[in-house]
């Protein structure tokens, strides 16, 4: 059988679907080896899937991004971004951009050193990396070891052509376009970003694989073999440039665990004084803007009074108790996939999880998108006919109630349609395509020899 290692970086709503497909991975036969930090080792379930601890960038969020425990740097930027996402859609991308260097490819000789290791005890035929952990991609290259790429968000994550810059939406949402000047700030910067990352992967390939084929761009370096999106195919994003087949597995979600008693019971409760249960929840690093949270929840409560809400409110659950009632809950996290069966709509940030989530369960959407791939993210959600996109820095709570009403009354059908076309794909389907293209692309070795490592 193949011996595949699946590497994360140590965030939450990277390595949740990552472990995902690693489980699917040993599900289709393949002993399979899951490394990220050592607090995630829990991810790693499953006959076939054996934990390896990894650590590939000092920044990480196991959960909460603001509860997670990590150097004074990296909160600091933390802290920058969050308060850059008030300012707005550009100004949030280019404290992201500025950045990038330092969460993004911060010690790529360590990275190389520690996969060497790794490969050296475990010998795998090959890796699954994701696409933003760059200096693993770089490593990998170097060490001229067959991987496949997985994109965690949005396809435009790995540029289409050479007008596509990481960092830029492909296209934005109406309510969002930014004006020409600060459009074009952005792109500067996206830009220059680019140059710097592709100088800095030159060199470092130079230093350390001096036989190994260039690497070229860096942002748009992945396996030349196959790319995992965990995305739709829709058919009105830019065509990927020819090169490694792209899978397109829809969604990468595990089956979704029953609801527990005392979530049948909070259901159960709200239903009792509401026709319709909302569920906001703006993932894992941006529950921090309760400012937003608070809007949304006090307009349901206060202009919908046939409607509950359920607030993911991490930890701003405190700041937001107030809220809690017959008509709504406030829980600092929820079984997000689970509640999904059960709730009529969903306001979210346009992560890549909570939008594909949202479309295999037939969920229509409030999108208010703070940054990085969301724009994005959220006009996809406009152009399928899921949901509706709304400035969440110029939301007030008196607007909430006409947005959600907004909703296109063909939007839950469209959701129902995505949900039955995403039911045919999945983990699973991405696992066993991924090992019959990796054992095509790679030949016999790919299958059963062991990859070797060249010397440096």
């Amino acid at each position: 059988m193949p011996r595949v290692v699946v590497v994360s970086p140590p965030f939450a709503s990277h390595a949740t679907p990552l472990s995902v497909l690693a489980t699917a991975l040993a599900a289709e036969g393949a002993d399979v080896f899951f490394a990220c930090a050592p607090e995630f080792a829990g991810l790693a379930r499953g006959d076939g899937v054996t934990f390896v601890p990894l650590t590939v960038t000092r920044n990480a969020n196991t959960g909460v991004a603001e509860a997670t425990r990590q150097p004074a740097e990296e909160a600091a930027r933390l802290r920058e971004f969050l308060e850059a996402t008030r300012a707005g859609a550009v100004p949030t991308l280019l404290t992201q951009a500025r950045h990038r260097r330092a969460d993004m490819l911060a010690d790529p000789e360590g990275v190389l050193n520690a996969l060497r290791g790794l490969h050296e005890r475990l010998r795998p035929h090959w890796y699954v990396t994701d696409q933003l952990g760059f200096a693993v991609t770089l490593a990998l290259h170097c060490m001229g070891v067959p991987y496949a790429t997985f994109c965690p968000g949005h396809p435009g994550y790995l540029p289409a052509d050479p007008d596509a810059y990481f960092g830029v939406p492909y296209d934005w949402p109406a309510s969002l376009r930014p004006s020409p000047a600060d459009a074009g700030l952005l792109l500067g910067a996206a830009r220059r970003n680019d140059t710097a990352f592709t100088e800095a992967f030159h060199d470092f390939a130079t230093r350390h694989a001096p036989s190994a084929p260039a690497p070229g761009r860096a942002f748009a370096l992945c396996s030349p073999h196959a790319v995992v999106h965990a995305y739709p195919e829709f058919s009105w994003l830019p065509a990927p440039p020819p090169g490694p087949v792209r899978l397109f597995a829809d969604h990468l979600a595990a089956p979704p665990a029953p609801l527990d008693a005392a979530w049948s019971a909070r259901l159960d409760a709200l239903r009792r004084h509401a026709r319709r249960i909302v569920l906001v929840a703006f993932g894992t690093f941006l529950s921090a803007r309760h400012d937003v949270l608070r809007a949304v929840a006090e307009g349901v409560l206060g202009g919908l009074p046939d409607t509950a809400v359920i607030v993911a409110a991490g930890e701003r659950a405190g700041a937001l108790a107030d809220l809690a009632g017959d008509r709504a809950v406030v829980v600092p996290s929820v079984p997000q996939q689970a509640l999904l069966e059960h709730v009529d709509v969903m306001v979210h940030h346009g992560g890549g999880n909570s939008f594909t989530e949202c479309l295999r369960a037939g969920v229509p959407a409030l999108v208010l998108p703070f940054s990085s791939d969301q724009f994005a993210v959220a006009r996809d959600a406009e152009c399928a006919g899921t949901g509706v996109v709304a400035d969440p820095n110029a939301l007030s709570a008196s607007a909430v109630p006409a947005l959600l009403e907004a909703l296109p009354g063909d939007a839950r059908a469209h959701a129902a349609w995505f949900a039955a076309r995403l039911r045919t794909r999945g983990p699973r389907w991405a696992a066993g395509e991924l090992l019959r293209v990796m054992g095509e692309r790679t030949g016999p070795a790919g299958r059963r020899g062991r990859a070797s490592l060249p010397a440096e």
